[in-house]
C-alpha cells in the first residue's frame, strides 16, 4: 500500500513521463515541429509547383504529360502539378500559387494567365524562399521591377513565331488580302507579343487588317467572334488566330457558312488542329514544344536550389508546321 506521504511524489513523477512522451510524439513525422521555408522536402527530395493556365487546353494538357514525364526520369524531386478552369480565371491560379507557399514547396515553375496579376503573390512566395521560374507567358517587366523581383523566363519569342505563322497566310492571299486577328487574353504577354507579330507579317504581306478582337484563347468565344465577322466583314480572306483552341473555334464558324474559302494560320500545334492543318483549312500552325518548356523550367528551378544562376531568357525553339510537315 503506498502512503500519503509518498504521494506527491508519484504525481510529480507519473507528469514528468507523459510530459516527455508528448514531446517525443512532436519529433515524431506528422507532429507539429516547424519545417524550414521553402523546404518542401519529401524523402530529401525537393517539391516543385508547376502552375499552369486551362487544363481544358490540350497544349497545356500535353504540357503537364511531359512535365510528369522529364520528373520520373530526373527522379530526384516531386512534382505538384495544377492548372485552372479556363483562360481568365486567375484566381484560380493565385490560390495555386498560395497553395504552394502553404505546403512550403522549394519551387514553382508557372504558366501565368495574367502578366501583372501574378505578380504579386509569386513575390510573396520568392520572399518565403521560394525559387520562381517562369514559363510560357512573361510576366511584365515594369510590374517585376515595382516588386523587386528578377525571375528567369523559359519561354519562346512569341512575336516572330506569329510573324513566321502570318508569313504562310501572306504568301497564300497576296497583296491586298483582308484579315482579322483573333487576340489572347488582353492580359498575357504572350497575347500581345503575338498580335505585334501577326501584324508585323501582315504589313510585310501588304495585308489589310481589318479588325482584331480578343476571344481569351478560348475555342467558344472564337466560334461566336468569327461569325460575327463573316456578318459585319464578308469580305475576309484569312485568320490569324493567337492559338490553335481559337482556331478551331473559327474554323467551326467558317464551317457553318456554306461557300466560305477562308484561311487560317494559328499558334501550339495541338493534336486537335493538325486535320485541319493536312487538308489546307489551316495553313499553319507554330509548334512552340510545350511539354519541353515545363521540363526545361524544371530544370532551371533544380539548378536554382542548388545555388546556380538561372539565365535571365532560356529561350524555347519554335517550328512552324504545314501540311507538308505532317504527310
Amino acid at each position: 500500500m503506498t502512503s500519503n506521504r509518498n504521494r506527491p511524489f508519484l504525481i510529480a513523477a507519473s507528469s514528468l513521463l507523459l510530459l516527455g512522451g508528448t514531446l517525443a510524439a512532436c519529433g515524431q513525422e506528422g507532429g507539429t515541429e516547424a519545417k524550414p521555408a521553402g523546404g518542401g522536402a519529401k524523402g530529401g527530395r525537393p517539391t516543385v509547383c508547376l502552375v499552369m493556365k486551362s487544363l481544358g487546353n490540350e497544349y497545356f494538357q500535353a504540357m503537364q504529360k511531359g512535365a510528369e514525364a522529364h520528373v520520373k526520369q530526373r527522379g530526384d524531386l516531386d512534382l505538384k502539378a495544377s492548372g485552372i478552369q479556363n483562360e481568365t480565371d486567375i484566381d484560380g491560379q493565385v490560390a495555386a500559387i498560395n497553395g504552394c507557399i502553404t505546403d512550403q514547396a522549394a519551387a514553382i515553375v508557372v504558366a501565368p494567365a495574367d502578366s501583372r496579376a501574378l505578380v504579386a503573390p509569386l513575390g510573396r512566395a520568392a520572399k518565403a524562399g521560394i525559387k520562381v521560374i517562369n514559363i510560357d507567358v512573361k510576366l511584365d517587366d515594369g510590374a517585376l521591377k515595382a516588386a523587386g523581383l528578377d525571375i528567369p523566363f523559359v519561354g519562346p519569342d512569341n512575336t516572330e513565331g506569329a510573324r513566321l505563322s502570318g508569313e504562310a497566310l501572306g504568301k497564300a492571299l497576296g497583296k491586298g488580302g483582308k484579315v482579322v486577328i483573333l487576340e489572347g487574353n488582353p492580359g498575357a504577354a504572350n497575347a500581345q507579343q503575338r498580335k505585334a507579330g501577326f501584324e508585323a507579317a501582315a504589313k510585310a504581306a501588304g495585308l489589310e487588317v481589318v479588325d482584331s478582337k480578343t476571344a481569351h484563347w478560348e475555342t467558344d468565344e472564337a466560334y461566336t467572334v468569327t461569325g460575327n465577322w463573316l456578318t459585319s466583314h464578308p469580305g475576309i480572306q484569312g485568320i490569324l488566330a493567337s492559338n490553335d483552341s481559337m482556331a478551331l473555334g473559327a474554323v467551326k464558324a467558317v464551317q457553318a457558312k456554306p461557300g466560305s474559302k477562308i484561311k487560317i494560320v494559328s499558334f501550339d500545334n495541338i493534336e486537335a488542329i493538325r486535320p485541319y492543318v493536312k487538308d489546307g483549312t489551316v495553313l499553319a500552325t507554330v509548334d512552340q514544344y510545350g511539354a519541353e518548356q515545363a521540363a526545361d523550367g524544371i530544370d532551371q528551378a533544380m539548378k536554382a536550389l542548388k545555388g546556380e544562376q538561372p539565365q535571365t531568357w532560356v529561350k524555347t525553339k519554335l517550328t512552324v508546321v504545314t501540311a507538308a510537315d505532317l504527310g
